[in-house]
């Protein structure tokens, strides 16, 4: 079985954990191979913004991997027909911080020569981008007058925006991405700025990262549609089709035009994994596997017990295989 013969428009390629330095090598290969096949553009977990010029947030710039796909992305460019593209679909936000909307805002006004004093409503950026804004609701400015009034700019911006469609150029796409990622982190501050528990303020604000996600995705696949399929790129807990992750609203509305394929890991030096037990999913993938494989068959098992979940790894269950097309799987 290889991925090129999945026909969705959007083939999410699952990650079992960031911390795994083969999956992105191999990721690689496989992008370069799908390419030769159609695919015409990468999504990866990383703010959308940043992918405008290249760049990485959420310290993924770190990978050399992601650094090795760029290179490679230009040097194919310089002498394709048809160029590779490659987008972020996250936002800019961490789980505990997120900047002020105001820079972002402010890229839309200029594109397009309104007058309106958006860093006065804004204020200091510190006071959005401190994690007491996210962690403390009375410390968030979320829900104040000022942030009500900046979610209505945001939206007459994008509505501002869209007005202009038959102006599709670089410059206008880049405009409507800063003036979405400002919006949504009004969003993301607004629930942050709603009180609970703290349980419930975490979930809050995954689900609304969630659904940004989503609507980045989407957004992309609009944009990638008349030259071909996507690869997606991310952790298996946000492209999954179960769950309120940004794969399963994704799936939802894209039906079969999604394919999931769930990332898998044996052991690893880099987190210290060693091997499965042999009664549990990746012991079930492990055998006769010497490097990496993919299967359409599922395993069958139980979830392992010896994950790292401070490295991001959390290893297969029935919610992650639940809908999948395949599983790829690293030894």
């Amino acid at each position: 079985m290889n991925l090129t013969d999945f026909t969705a428009e959007l083939l999410a390629l699952g990650e079992p954990t960031h911390f795994e330095p083969a999956c992105a090598r191999l990721r690689n290969d496989l992008f370069a191979q799908l390419a030769e096949h159609g695919f015409r553009s990468i999504a990866l977990e990383t703010d959308r913004v940043a992918a405008l010029d290249g760049g990485f947030s959420h310290g993924l710039g770190e990978v050399d991997a992601n650094r090795r796909l760029l290179a490679w992305l230009r040097e194919y460019n310089e002498g394709a027909e048809e160029p590779l593209a490659c987008h972020g679909f996250d936002t800019p936000a961490e789980m505990f911080s997120a900047p002020s909307p105001r820079t972002y805002l402010e890229h839309a006004r200029d594109y397009l020569g309104l007058d309106v004093d958006i860093a006065a409503l804004a204020g200091d950026d510190e006071r959005w981008s401190r994690a007491e804004a996210i962690l403390d609701p009375a410390e968030s400015p979320g829900a104040s007058p000022e942030a009500r009034e900046l979610r209505v700019i945001a939206d007459d911006l994008i509505v501002a925006l869209h007005a202009r469609t038959p102006r599709l150029d670089a410059a206008w796409w880049r405009a409507e991405v800063h003036a979405t990622a400002g919006r949504g982190l009004l969003r993301y501050h607004a629930a942050s700025a709603r009180p609970g528990e703290r349980d419930t303020r975490i979930s809050r604000l995954a689900s609304t990262r969630a659904v940004l996600m989503a609507e980045n995705l989407l957004d992309i696949r609009a944009i990638e549609a008349r030259r071909g399929p996507t690869l997606v790129f991310a952790h298996n807990s946000h492209l999954q089709r179960s769950g309120a992750g940004a794969g399963a609203i994704v799936a939802a509305l894209l039906g079969d035009r999604y394919a999931f394929v769930a990332g898998s890991l044996g052991h690893s030096e880099a987190l210290g994994l060693g091997e499965p037990d042999p009664d549990t999913y990746e012991g079930h993938l492990q055998r006769d596997t010497k490097t990496w494989k993919l299967t359409a068959d599922l395993p069958v098992g139980r979830k392992r017990t010896d994950t790292k979940p401070e490295r991001g790894y959390f290893g297969l269950d029935a919610d992650v295989l639940d809908g999948a097309t395949a599983v790829w799987h690293l030894a």
